[in-house]
């Protein structure tokens, strides 16, 4: 059997890290990362988009920068609210039977896919 030379990771780039807690990590980071999408296509300064989410220009640039420490994911929520987005979370139920660890993800979708999929209705 023939070695690569390298290891395939998970999918979960924080678990592979050996983060505390990969899964709310991930979410985290996939929340900035609409929150910044936002910003970025919005044109806004750091001053601005702080104004908005109710927080200091150092604490968008710590955003922006993915310097998630100071932020919940309840924080993160609240800015995507403030930036005029729709949030909705979902709790499925596991099959008995099922023997992976309990998952948290999150989706996010720019208004150009949702449009898409509304017309394909």
């Amino acid at each position: 059997m023939k070695k690569h030379g390298y290891v395939e990771g998970t999918g979960n780039i924080f678990a592979d890290l050996g983060v505390a807690n990969p899964e709310e990590a991930r979410a985290k980071a996939d929340l900035v990362d609409r929150i910044v999408d936002i910003i970025q296509e919005r044109k806004l300064t750091q001053a601005q988009a702080g104004k908005l989410l109710g927080v200091d220009q150092p604490k968008v640039s710590a955003l922006m920068r993915g310097r998630l420490t100071d932020f919940s994911i309840e924080r993160l929520l609240r800015f995507l609210l403030s930036l005029g987005q729709d949030v909705h979370i979902a709790v499925t139920a596991r099959r008995p039977s099922s023997r992976k660890q309990p998952t948290f993800q999150v989706y996010a979708t720019d208004r150009r896919s949702r449009a898409a999929t509304a017309s394909r209705r």
